[in-house]
């Protein structure tokens, strides 16, 4: 059961609001935990693969300070949160009125983070774990942070998201703008600087922005 990893998760993190959404507190790991600079060797003895659920990234800051900033976006909506790492962007959708609100991330470790992080911020939405990729589901809005790190999961995701704008859903993606995004036909919806760590990340401060595709409505 992924609540075996929650005192994991409490012994390797502390409550941090994001400098971008201070109105959220997350469980992260910082520089005095060791989760924070530990190698693959390491977090295999802990059980762990990488743990993105650990770090505000800037690309779900940026989205995350979107919704907050425009609750229309979710607000009476039913709304997934794809590759939610520790719950942000689900987060600020439930605080900005979304109706029915799911986070999935395929790491059940993610998972438990984002359960302790929505009681953290006295939300409710709900968490799964499945692999949701190619599948239609009912959603209404589809938000998408910081997932597009590498050239394989890039081909495989958007032509779903393509598929998704299509039928009719709102599409937002929260990058800062990575080698894979380029020349695929987004357009920025909002630009912010987002405080991260250079442990993760080529920069302490990354211009993450929320992108759509170009023929958005």
């Amino acid at each position: 059961m992924r609540e075996a990893f929650e005192p994991l998760i409490l012994e390797n993190t502390r409550p941090v609001a994001p400098s971008l959404v201070p109105e959220i507190t997350l469980y992260l790991a910082d520089e005095d935990r060791p989760l924070y600079r530990a190698g693959e060797d390491e977090l295999a003895q802990l059980g762990l693969g990488t743990p993105y659920w650990a770090f505000a990234w800037a690309g779900g800051q940026a989205l995350a300070r979107h919704i907050l900033d425009n609750p229309e976006t979710v607000a009476g909506r039913k709304v997934l949160d794809f590759g939610a790492g520790s719950g942000l962007v689900a987060i600020a959708a439930a605080k900005s009125g979304g109706f029915d609100v799911t986070a999935v991330d395929i790491d059940p470790v993610a998972a438990e983070a984002m359960a302790l992080n929505r009681a953290l911020n006295d939300v409710w939405f709900e968490i799964e774990t499945a692999d949701l990729v190619d599948t239609r589901g009912d959603w209404e809005v589809l938000l998408i942070g910081d997932v597009f790190y590498e050239k394989q999961t890039a081909e495989r995701l958007l032509p779903w998201l393509r598929d998704q704008q299509d039928a009719g859903r709102t599409v937002l993606i929260g990058d800062p703008g990575r080698f894979y995004l380029k020349g695929l036909g987004l357009e920025p919806v909002a630009q912010y600087t987002a405080g991260t760590t250079g442990i993760m990340e080529d920069s302490d401060l990354r211009n993450a922005r929320v992108w759509r595709f170009g023929n958005a409505p």
